[in-house]
C-alpha cells in the first residue's frame, strides 16, 4: 500500500505528463477530427483528452498516451458522424441539422486544400481515416490499424480505395 505522500507525488506527475500531452497535441489532434469530418471537433478532442486522464493509470507506458489519444479521437469522430447520419435520417425537414463544418474550420483552410477536403470528405469514413492517418500524421500500417481498430491488411486495403477515388474525384473536379 502506497503513502498518501507517495500517491500526491504520482498524481502530481501524471498532471505535468497530461498538461504537457495537451499543449504538444491539442491542436493536432483537432485539425485530425477535422480532416476526419467531424464539426465539433474542439468538442471530440476534449473528450478524448478527458478519456485519456481517466485511464491514465492503466496506459503501460507514457509512451502510449499519443497512440491512445488518436485512437480515441478517431473512434468519437466515427461515432459522432454515425449518430449524425441517423439524425439527419429521421429529422423534419426543418429541423435538419445544416451540413458542413464549421466556419471556425473552414477558415483554416486555405483554397488549394478546400478541394482536397471536400473530396476527403466524399470518402467513405474508413477510407478517409486511413488516408487522414497515413499521410497527415504519416503513421506507419501497424499504427493506423492500431488507431483504427483494424488489421494491416484492411489498412492497406482502405488507403488503396481510398487513394483511387480520392485521384478519380480530384481529376473530375479539375
Amino acid at each position: 500500500m502506497t503513502s498518501p505522500l507517495i500517491r500526491a507525488q504520482q498524481a502530481a506527475e501524471a498532471d505535468a505528463a497530461l498538461a504537457a500531452i495537451f499543449q504538444a497535441q491539442y491542436a493536432g489532434m483537432v485539425r485530425l477530427a477535422v480532416l476526419l469530418g467531424a464539426d465539433d471537433a474542439e468538442d471530440i478532442v476534449a473528450e478524448a483528452f478527458y478519456q485519456l486522464y481517466r485511464r491514465w493509470r492503466k496506459l503501460r507506458d507514457g509512451d502510449a498516451a499519443v497512440p491512445y489519444l488518436r485512437s480515441v479521437v478517431c473512434n468519437l469522430t466515427r461515432m459522432r458522424l454515425r449518430h449524425l447520419q441517423v439524425v439527419r435520417k429521421h429529422a423534419t425537414p426543418e429541423a435538419a441539422v445544416p451540413s458542413g463544418s464549421s466556419a471556425e474550420a473552414e477558415a483554416l483552410l486555405h483554397d488549394d486544400q478546400r478541394a482536397l477536403v471536400a473530396a476527403l470528405k466524399e470518402l467513405p469514413a474508413r477510407q478517409r481515416e486511413a488516408l487522414v492517418l497515413r499521410h497527415w500524421l504519416g503513421l506507419r500500417e501497424a499504427e493506423i490499424a492500431e488507431a483504427m481498430g483494424i488489421s494491416a491488411g484492411a489498412v492497406k486495403s482502405h488507403t488503396s480505395r481510398g487513394m483511387a477515388a480520392l485521384t478519380r474525384e480530384l481529376e473530375e473536379r479539375r
